[in-house]
């Protein structure tokens, strides 16, 4: 939709996405726990898909669930690390590289999955198409201060 349009690019705004890295998520978690993961004000407002990552705390050990956008892949889950063009890293990619498997809910479902930064050609194929999902994700490539933003790839653990 174009007011979906408007949102996004209003979300990769510098102020819009200072407010949003800090406020976003609060809402997010409880709607998308409610929901059983099918419903977000941020998809709501976007129109992108928002999955819950749940990580183990690299320093604590404790579980940390985050809402994010979601690239799939078939049945392989894509996310970029792109912390609304911060300077560093968001939280969860340091969980994710200290213990690299992630319980991911989307659309109701929800699986465990093994979870790996994508390898350098794989990393550009991935960030073409989530810049195509999301544009604002080049302005925050751009404001990231020259860090590279990080995209992980979480395939699906089999049982057995």
């Amino acid at each position: 939709m174009g007011w979906q349009r408007l949102v996004q690019r209003l979300a990769s705004l510098r102020p819009m996405s200072w407010v949003l890295a800090h406020t976003l998520h609060i809402v997010d978690r409880p709607s998308l726990k409610w929901s059983k993961g099918r419903a977000s004000l941020a998809s709501a407002l976007t129109g992108l898909p928002i999955a819950m990552l749940t990580t183990v705390g690299a320093k604590s050990g404790r579980k940390r669930t985050t809402p994010l956008v979601a690239l799939m892949d078939g049945a392989t889950v894509v996310l970029v690390a792109s912390f609304f063009g911060n300077r560093h890293h968001p939280a969860w990619h340091y969980n994710l590289r200290a213990h690299p498997e992630a319980m991911v809910e989307f659309g109701g479902r929800e699986e465990v999955y093994a979870a790996r930064e994508a390898a350098p050609e794989q990393r550009a194929a991935y960030w073409r198409r989530a810049v195509g999902l999301y544009a604002g994700y080049a302005a925050y490539e751009a404001r990231a201060a020259g860090r590279k933003i990080p995209i992980w790839v979480l395939t699906k653990k089999t049982m057995g």
